[in-house]
C-alpha cells in the first residue's frame, strides 16, 4: 500500500483499539511535525478530553513496512507505544503552561545546527553561535519513552508578552539548574558504559593531566550540547583541560568532545574525524554540524577552528612585520651611530673667482 493508505490505516486502527481497550474516546489527525534538523508526518493521539496528546512518526513506521515489516506487528507496536506514553507522560498543568511565571523555571537551552534547521529557526526565538543557534525548550519532566519538552515558539513570546533577550536571560540562569553539566574524562565515560568501576581492569587508570579527550554534556545525556552556551561554561571547561586552550567537536545534539590543544591534535585531523562520524554512525536527526571549533583560553574567544587558524596567521604575520620593523629601525639607527664616529674634512666655505682664487 502506499504512504497515504498505510497513514489513514493506521490512525483508524490505533484510534479503534486504544478505545476498545480503555473505554475512552481518543482524537486522532495527521500533520506536518517538525523537529530538528527536518520533520516527519506525524500521526498525533490524544484523549478527546485531554490537550495533551502523543505523536507518532508516521515516515519511519512507514519505512519499517517497506522493508518487510508486517502491517499487523507495526499497527500493535504503534498502538501499544501510544498507550504507554499517554499513561506515563508527566503531570500538565494547562494553566501553568500559560502562566510565564511558572514556566520559566523549567527551561532548557539547545543548541542546533543553524544551516540544517533554517525554516524553524524563523518560527522560534535564537541566539546563534558561529553556524549554530540556541534554542529553548520548557523541559516538564522525566517518562519511559524520555524527556517531555516543549520547544518556545515566537508565538508563545507574543502570548507571554516577554522579549527574546529576557528569555535568553531567564534560561541562562535556569538551564544550568534544570540540566546540570557534567564534565567527564573519555576514559571515565567508557568505564561506565562497559560496567566497570575499576579503570585498571580496562587498563585505562590515565591520570587525568594525560588525558586527551573530554566528554561534556548534561545529566542525563539529553541534547547535552547546550551546555555550550551556559555562562562560564568555556572557563570551565578549560580548568578541566588544565587552563589550555581546546578544540570542541560537536559529537551530537548531545554531547560534545572537548580535546586539548597541546599540538597532538591539528585542526585538520579533528575535522575529518567529525566528518567521518557524522557520515557513518550518527543519525542525521542527531547531528549538529561537521565543523570544529577553538577556545582560546588566553584571549578568551570562542570561534570555528577555521577561524582561529586564520587568527593565527594574521597574529604570526603582524609579528613578523614588526619584528622586521624593529630590525630595520636598529639597523638604521647603527648606521646613524657608526656614521657619527666617523671625522669630518672642514669645508671650504669661501668664494672664490674663476681663477681658483679666494674672493673673501
Amino acid at each position: 500500500m502506499d504512504f497515504e493508505t498505510f497513514r489513514e490505516n493506521l490512525a483508524r486502527d490505533i484510534k479503534e483499539t486504544l478505545e476498545a481497550r480503555t473505554g475512552t474516546d481518543f482524537e486522532v489527525e495527521h500533520r506536518t511535525a517538525e523537529r530538528m534538523n527536518g520533520s516527519y508526518e506525524a500521526i498525533v493521539v490524544k484523549p478527546a478530553d485531554s490537550e495533551v496528546g502523543v505523536s507518532l512518526n508516521a515516515t519511519t513506521l512507514y519505512q519499517d513496512y517497506e522493508s518487510g515489516v508486517s502491517y499487523e506487528n507495526i499497527a500493535k507496536g504503534a498502538t501499544d507505544l501510544a498507550d504507554r506514553s499517554l499513561r506515563n507522560q508527566p503531570e500538565f498543568d494547562v494553566d501553568s503552561f500559560k502562566d510565564y511565571d511558572k514556566m520559566k523555571g523549567t527551561l532548557a537551552m539547545e543548541v542546533v545546527s543553524k544551516e540544517r534547521n533554517a525554516e524553524l529557526l524563523d518560527t522560534v526565538p535564537h541566539k546563534d553561535i558561529e553556524d549554530m543557534s540556541v534554542v529553548y525548550r520548557f523541559v516538564l519532566g522525566e517518562t519511559p519513552a524520555g524527556s517531555g519538552t516543549i520547544l518556545v515558539t515566537n508565538q508563545m513570546l507574543e502570548n507571554y508578552g516577554i522579549t527574546a533577550d529576557q528569555l535568553h536571560a531567564d534560561a541562562m540562569k535556569t538551564a544550568p539548574e534544570v540540566r546540570p553539566l557534567v564534565i567527564e574524562g573519555m576514559c571515565e565515560v567508557l568505564a561506565k558504559q562497559m560496567g566497570v568501576q575499576d579503570l585498571e581492569m580496562l587498563g585505562l587508570n590515565i591520570p587525568p593531566e594525560q588525558e586527551q579527550i573530554f566528554v561534556a554534556s548534561v545529566e542525563g545525556n539529553v541534547h547535552g550540547a547546550g551546555v555550550l552556551a551556559y555562562e562560564n561554561f568555556m572557563e570551565k571547561a578549560s580548568e578541566r583541560v588544565g587552563g589550555e586552550s581546546f578544540f570542541i567537536l560537536p559529537s551530537s545534539i548531545h554531547e560534545i568532545l572537548i580535546v586539548p590543544d597541546n599540538g597532538i591534535m591539528d585542526l585538520r585531523h579533528l575535522e575529518s574525524m567529525v566528518r567521518e562520524v557524522n557520515a557513518t554512525t550518527v543519525d542525521p536527526s542527531e547531528q549538529l554540524t561537521d565543523n570544529v571549533y577553538h577556545y582560546d583560553a588566553k584571549e578568551k574567544v570562542f570561534e570555528l577552528g577555521e577561524k582561529y587558524v586564520e587568527r593565527q596567521a594574521a597574529k604570526e604575520a603582524r609579528g613578523h612585520e614588526a619584528s622586521e620593523k624593529k630590525s630595520l629601525l636598529g639597523d638604521l639607527k647603527a648606521a646613524k651611530d657608526e656614521a657619527s664616529k666617523t671625522p669630518h674634512k672642514d669645508a671650504d666655505i669661501g668664494e672664490k673667482s674663476k681663477d681658483g682664487k679666494s674672493l673673501g
